[in-house]
């Protein structure tokens, strides 16, 4: 692999189809000039300024992380990259962190609007208590594999995912699992009931008005399997439906491919959303718990 300067770039520890990119501390001290001159909110109501810092972050890599990146994400063999700062320090606070996620990810793609935020991102925070109505920030319930996106009408070809900030914490591990690792992939993929058109909703914290209707599989060019799934959003029509997802959500689970790996404090983890999956251990119980997470979601640029 070609070496980038201010990058270094390994095989992930725990899979060698995952990269792992960290960022010299000279790419960071260079970038707190160029990211100090927008603030969030005018990320926020200008999507330009977003392409903006994209090229700053680009520029101090030759522009060859913009290429790296998106050529590990449309590449089915690997699809997932983990990137952070090699140090964290205060500088690299959680206003910085969100501004390198956003950059990273205009390096990929447009952004989907995301209706729980009503912005191009999320921040979400997992705590000892909680009242929501989805397993997204319920600290001491497994979160199942699944995928981004599968209750809106957007195309969600990826998905980032940033720690901004976590305290307390035990447990809580990130849980990944690639298609062609699957034990099941090929007998459920080729399932005719995975392949109907299934109804999803979501709950009322996603702020969606609609439900929109999609199989579980589909097929790429090669044909080889796509996957849209999430547990708690189908709404099976009937028995057929229901078991195939009862099938689909125990052989998930099941599976001894997964790839369980910890996530560090200021790192984001980038997938393509149709061959990878992801999910997240129970926390072990602790009152003081805290978590922050950032996450956007967004499809490829089309040239």
């Amino acid at each position: 692999m070609e070496k980038i300067e201010g990058i270094d770039v390994q095989n992930h520890k725990d899979s060698s189809r995952i990269l792992n990119i960290q960022l010299d501390d000279d790419i960071i001290k260079k970038l707190i000039f160029p990211f100090n001159k927008f603030d969030l909110t005018a990320l926020e109501l200008k999507p330009f300024t977003r392409f903006t810092i994209a090229k700053s972050l680009d520029d101090l890599t030759n522009n060859k992380l913009s290429k790296l990146v998106n050529s590990v994400l449309r590449d089915r063999s690997t699809g997932c990259f983990i990137i952070g700062p090699k140090n964290i320090s205060s500088k690299t606070n959680d206003k910085f962190l969100v501004k390198l996620s956003t950059a990273i990810a205009h390096l990929i793609g447009i952004p989907n609007y995301d209706s729980m935020a009503g912005k191009y991102y999320a921040r979400f925070h997992v705590k000892h208590e909680d009242a929501s109505d989805s397993y997204l920030r319920k600290a001491y319930r497994n979160m199942d594999l699944h995928t981004d996106g599968t209750y809106v009408k957007e195309v969600t070809d990826w998905l980032v995912m940033t720690k901004l900030e976590e305290q307390n914490v035990q447990g809580g591990e990130t849980a990944m699992l690639h298609l062609d690792d699957w034990e099941h992939c090929d007998d459920l993929s080729n399932d005719p009931v995975g392949q109907q058109d299934f109804i999803w909703g979501s709950p009322k914290s996603k702020n969606i008005d609609y439900k929109v209707e999609h199989p579980v599989f589909s097929f790429d060019k090669e044909g080889r399997p796509k996957i849209s799934y999430i547990d708690q959003f189908p709404e099976p029509k009937n028995m057929e439906q229901g078991n195939f997802l009862q099938k689909l959500s125990d052989a998930l689970e099941e599976s001894k491919n997964k790839i369980i790996t910890k996530l560090p404090v200021g790192h984001s983890v980038i997938a393509n959303n149709y061959f990878w999956l992801h999910g997240r251990k129970p926390f072990k119980e602790n009152k003081e718990l805290s978590r922050e997470l950032l996450r956007i979601r967004g499809s490829f640029f089309v040239n």
